[in-house]
């Protein structure tokens, strides 16, 4: 079902009773936040809504955050937030407004009703009226320098610090630091950038301010393929069997507020397609250390079959390079959740070359399962050829949320 947006003819304000208007609601606005800023808006008249199926949507509420284990949309938005306001109690307020935000987004709703006043912004941008929730996850995660900011460092675990620098990272200040990050995932791009543009719209006025976003795609026929890469690999064969084990490898089990969430890492990856395009086919699949079609490991006939490094070609040499990026994964026997999106940008005027890559995100019980993989990469990886780590970033992702709650309550007042 689709919806038409009302438009309604209204008496126009001379212009000198508007520009009083405009002004008055700039001045009282400016010190507005969620709750006031919404209420004003509410009225009886019938409102557009947004189409909705229920066996599209993904219930906000629940043990964990959504848009980790969920099985990985199409399309991304990811935000990095600056928080500008160090105000306990007004962070508190922002989180328990995301919280009723997000709540209403994930089933296709708008955050707020159209007013009969049409005079003032309206709740809700509105780009995606007559849309459908198309599996919108929201994943929300804060960094070791929210805590900082709001004086609760010492209830950081001591494994929550900043990533290490890595051989080979080549990291640019755009892409690295902020203190709140949320991801949007959904089947539909405009609704993953319309959800992140409400959460956000609301709260730039005295509470966050943005640092940089990052929008990227899947690309398969049916949610069980594991998707390909702008190499034309599969990326996240792996995620199968972690996700069988996820009290193991996923979820944090500290007893303490983070309990039940999971680390986050980012990493905004520049793949160098003009280099990639130029390497042989057998050259790629050493690089990868996998069959460029089945997605099989190097000697082996299915993508699921398990890694044997051992296996050696006739005269002694191993199937699958020493060097390659799956034998160096492997061989550190850790485990995490990859969600990646590729991404496009366009093209690099300097250079004439594609502005485009991968939108790393790995969830793991863990920084140090990370750390661990991509320190064994080290210099050596066949991949560094055509790859470069421009971005970087570790954020703790609140467990989910009970009705009633709201996210990061155990930090905010525990």
């Amino acid at each position: 079902m689709t919806s038409k947006r009302l438009t309604h003819a209204v008496d126009e304000p001379s212009s000198l009773s508007r520009r009083r208007l405009l002004k008055g609601a700039a001045i009282g606005g400016s010190g507005l936040l969620f709750g006031k800023a919404i209420a004003a808006q509410t009225s009886d008249q019938p409102q557009p809504t947004r189409s909705t199926d229920t066996t599209q949507s993904i219930p906000f509420y629940g043990e964990h955050q959504a848009g980790i284990t969920t099985p990985a949309q199409r399309h991304v938005y990811f935000m990095v937030l600056k928080l500008d306001n160090t105000d306990r109690q007004a962070v508190i307020k922002l989180f328990k407004e995301w919280t009723r935000q997000a709540a209403l987004l994930t089933q296709g709703k708008n955050i707020g009703p159209y007013s009969n006043n049409h005079f003032i912004p309206p709740a809700d941008t509105g780009e995606a009226d007559s849309l459908h929730a198309y599996n919108l996850s929201l994943t929300f995660g804060v960094s070791p320098s929210f805590l900082e900011k709001l004086g609760l460092q010492d209830k950081a675990p001591a494994e929550f610090k900043p990533l290490p620098h890595f051989p080979r990272d080549q990291l640019q200040a755009q892409y690295t630091g902020g203190d709140i990050c949320i991801q949007s995932c959904a089947d539909d791009p405009q609704v993953a950038f319309h959800a992140i543009r409400q959460l956000v719209r609301h709260a730039r006025t005295s509470m966050v301010s943005m640092l940089w976003a990052q929008n990227g795609f899947n690309a398969y026929n049916d949610v069980s393929q594991t998707p390909r890469n702008l190499f034309a690999f599969k990326d996240g064969t792996a995620n199968a069997l972690t996700l069988k084990d996820a009290e193991k490898y996923i979820w944090v089990d500290d007893k303490n507020w983070l309990q039940g969430g999971s680390y986050m890492v980012v990493r905004r990856i520049q793949m160098h397609l003009e280099t990639w395009d130029r390497t042989s086919y057998g050259e790629q699949e050493n690089t990868f250390g996998r069959d460029k079609l089945s997605g099989a490991p190097m000697g082996q006939q299915h993508e699921f079959e398990p890694i044997d490094t051992g296996l050696k070609e006739s005269n002694g040499d191993p199937v699958m390079p020493v060097d390659s990026h799956v034998h160096l994964a492997h061989r550190t026997g850790q485990q995490l959740l990859r969600r990646s999106y590729s991404y496009t940008g366009g093209i690099n005027t300097l250079t004439s070359q594609y502005d485009a890559g991968l939108l790393f995100i790995s969830f793991q019980k863990s920084p140090q399962q990370f750390i661990t993989i991509q320190n064994a990469f080290g210099k050596i990886d066949k991949m560094n050829e055509y790859i470069t780590h421009v971005g970087s970033g570790l954020f703790a992702c609140f467990p989910g949320v009970k009705e009633g709650d709201y996210l990061g309550q155990a930090l905010l007042e525990g």
